[in-house]
């Protein structure tokens, strides 16, 4: 890991650390929402996704990553791809290993220097980290390596479903156990309730992990993934600004 940062402006920029107890939790769409949110309140978002995996071929001969594409058009103006993500891989496989098929390797220092190319141009960075915390991000580091250096709020897209209990406090355990503030959760109904878990699992989570559940958003059948709810109003602004005192960090549905 790490021990310094590349210079820049990064121990003044606000910022928001998003990630999920699994891959296909509905992250990068959380992502977009709070984009979206933040940018219609006039603020100047900035998108990041320090590695990829996973591009498909755009018909022309290009590779494209969809999470990618869905995180610039959540944008007030499309930037170039490089900035939200300077390191992209085919293979739909943990980074290092989509690496090494490709005969490459995974730049550490780039995964943190690539940050700033927000600087100077963001009020507030929204960085997405592939699957879950302790996801593979080089030969030697994972994601919370990242997370850690970085020392944004955490937040985490736990999926509304059986199971979700345990994933989502080993999420915030691992959390803890690397000094990381979560800020709050965010559960997604990324399949249509199914089981009578859907009905206690956030009130259990919140209870037993000390952590707000900030939000449940409910399914969307046509993207498999969360849909938008009016009724859903969260103060991202606040969670952002979260310190290790959480109390009248969120505010929500008012």
């Amino acid at each position: 890991m790490s021990s310094d940062l590349p210079e820049g402006n990064l121990e003044v920029m606000h910022g928001l650390f998003i990630t999920g107890t699994d891959t296909e939790v509905g992250k990068t769409h959380v992502t977009c929402e709070i984009a979206r949110t933040l940018s219609a309140a006039g603020s100047r978002v900035g998108l990041y996704k320090p590695v990829c995996s996973g591009g498909i071929s755009g018909g022309d001969g290009t590779i494209v990553w969809d999470d990618l594409q869905r995180l610039n058009n959540a944008l007030p103006e499309p930037v170039p791809v490089d900035r939200i993500c300077p390191q992209r891989f085919v293979a739909p496989l943990a980074p290092p290993v989509a690496a090494r098929e490709e005969g490459r390797t995974i730049d550490e220092q780039l995964l943190r220097t690539g940050i700033h190319g927000w600087d100077d141009a963001a009020d507030v960075l929204l960085v997405e980290g592939v699957g879950g915390l302790l996801c593979p991000l080089t030969d030697r580091e994972t994601v919370a390596d990242l997370a850690v250096d970085f020392g944004f709020p955490l937040l985490i897209v736990s999926p509304q479903r059986l199971g979700t209990i345990n994933h989502t406090l080993m999420t915030v355990e691992v959390a803890r156990s690397r000094g990381l503030h979560v800020a709050g959760i965010v559960m997604n109904h990324v399949v249509p309730p199914a089981d009578d878990s859907v009905a206690s699992n956030a009130a259990e989570i919140a209870s037993r992990a000390g952590v707000p559940v900030i939000a449940e958003l409910p399914y969307h059948p046509s993207l498999g993934l969360p849909g938008s709810d009016p009724d859903v109003k969260i103060d991202w602004w606040k969670v952002i600004r979260a310190t290790a005192d959480t109390e009248g960090a969120v505010d929500s549905n008012d």
